[in-house]
């Protein structure tokens, strides 16, 4: 799975000039999962490709859902939209958000969430984990908690963590992880043929991956040798 720009946003405006060249590429790499992530979905319907038709399989589209608010202005257009497989990131999670109603429709696949790490960081409350990851497993779809963020707030306290690798291992060990209903992509080689199971990519994991919120979305090592021990 490779995630396109996350440093940026893939269906801003500035990205209309060579957008279509970046589409071009994930039809062409039928067998790879593109992780496409916006805060503007109300631009996607006008940013796609003349065919695309009902989505292309290897494509997953989420939209970002940091509170509420937002939440209830993006959810109903990505619902609407024509992707195959879709799921929501609540990142940088800084408000109680309930997708309740939401994951009834069946077509989210995913939910994400996590504190946020910037300078001048929200908090993160424990609270809005636990009810987001409830509602996740009463639906059966797939639920991560990749990391507390810098400010997290847990019963009454408030922790300052510095440190990202210990924000993730502090998520892995909350018990908040949910693995739902399987999803089912349909990858193709380059003449349109499934690919076999038995050539599907296998993620390898670390010692150090053993405790990382992020581990259950993780791409993991290929173990292709090159980088030694």
């Amino acid at each position: 799975m490779i995630r396109v720009c996350m440093t940026s946003d893939f269906f801003l405006e500035e990205a209309d000039a060579w957008r279509g060249e970046a589409w071009e590429l994930m039809r062409e790499r039928s067998d790879v999962i593109f992780f496409l992530l916006t805060k503007r979905p109300q631009r996607v319907a006008d940013c796609l490709p003349e065919d695309w038709g009902d989505g292309w399989e290897n494509i997953f589209f989420n939209v970002t859902c940091e509170n509420q608010r937002r939440t209830d202005e993006r959810v109903p257009i990505l619902l609407d939209l024509p992707f195959r497989h879709k799921g929501i990131m609540c990142a940088p999670f800084i408000g109680a958000v309930s997708l309740e109603k939401y994951l009834a429709s069946g077509q989210i696949e995913q939910v994400v969430c996590g504190g946020e790490n910037y300078d001048g960081a929200r908090p993160c409350n424990f609270d809005w984990v636990k009810n987001l990851h409830a509602e996740c497993a009463a639906h059966n779809v797939s639920f991560c908690f990749m990391e507390t963020g810098t400010v997290f707030l847990k019963d009454g306290k408030r922790y300052r963590l510095l440190n990202k690798q210990i924000q993730s291992e502090m998520a892995f060990k909350s018990g908040m992880q949910y693995v739902g209903k399987p999803i089912k992509w349909k990858l193709t080689d380059h003449f349109g043929l499934p690919i076999p199971k038995a050539d599907l990519y296998v993620p390898h994991y670390r010692d150090r991956c053993a405790q990382c919120g992020s581990r259950p979305i993780c791409n993991g090592c290929s173990d292709c040798g090159k980088c030694g021990d």
